[in-house]
């Protein structure tokens, strides 16, 4: 989980002062701007909504990690329809009409979007997983990977060491029962950028421009802990890449 650093310490770790560490403190973050930015309250209330300690169903929570055009879409639509589960992405239909509003703003207040996010995706996951099983495309993995790795300058060896707070997930957001990094080799995740012709948001558009901001970003996934990511090359075809994720989940996930 992160935390913040005692006033004797050095000073905040990267990553740190972005991302709240809980959703007590990302609440008291948005209260903070919600007078000037209207929306921040609408996302408040949303939260506010969400039961604390959210508790998982009866059936498995799967959730696929990495960055654009590695094949997630494809992929969780896929997992979806074999296993007839539910799929949810974040952040959730109920605030993503207000990232391009939050990704303008300063860190801090992005972040706790985001992170809020999180939160209230779980409340939907808790339910879903009652009924079926649940696929989600990105979930606080992604919030603390590319916040870490924006917080951080330089190389990967610049990152937080292994096994740093930063890494640990939030004790008081529902775990998944699996997590899958796809990755795929970056000149082929460029070529797939460019043949959708998508708009990106500036952390995606400085993926393709910046090859160690990018290396960080799958540095800090792949650093991640409890739960850890269990990476998939997303490379071969789209059947090879489905037979692998359904081989993983049969091996993580009881039914």
């Amino acid at each position: 989980m992160l935390r913040r650093c005692p006033p004797s310490s050095p000073g905040p770790r990267p990553g740190v002062r972005a991302l709240p560490p809980s959703a007590s403190a990302l609440r008291q973050r948005l209260r903070q701007c919600a007078e000037r930015i209207p929306e921040a309250e609408a996302v408040l209330d949303l939260l506010e909504k969400c039961p604390e300690h959210q508790k998982k169903g009866g059936f498995p929570v799967i959730v696929f990690e990495g960055l654009d055009a590695t094949g997630k879409t494809t992929v969780t639509q896929a997992v979806k329809d074999t296993l007839n589960g539910v799929l949810l992405r974040s952040p959730p239909a109920s605030i993503s009409q207000w990232r391009t509003l939050f990704d303008d703003e300063p860190t801090p207040i992005k972040r706790a979007f985001y992170a809020a996010g999180n939160y209230i995706l779980a409340s939907e996951i808790a339910k879903a997983s009652t009924q079926a099983p649940v696929i989600v495309d990105r979930y606080w993995h992604s919030t603390a990977a590319y916040t870490i790795a924006t917080e951080t300058s330089g190389k990967v060896q610049d990152l937080p060491p292994a096994q740093d707070e930063v890494y640990q997930w939030p004790e008081d957001l529902l775990k998944p029962d699996l997590v899958l990094l796809l990755t795929v080799d970056p000149d082929e995740r460029v070529r797939r950028l460019q043949h959708r012709g998508l708009q990106k948001t500036k952390e995606e558009a400085e993926l393709e421009a910046n090859s160690l901001f990018r290396q960080r970003v799958e540095e800090s996934y792949r650093r991640m802990v409890n739960p850890a990511c269990q990476e998939v090359d997303a490379s071969p075809s789209k059947e090879e890449v489905l037979k692998t994720v359904l081989q993983l989940i049969k091996k993580h996930c009881a039914f």
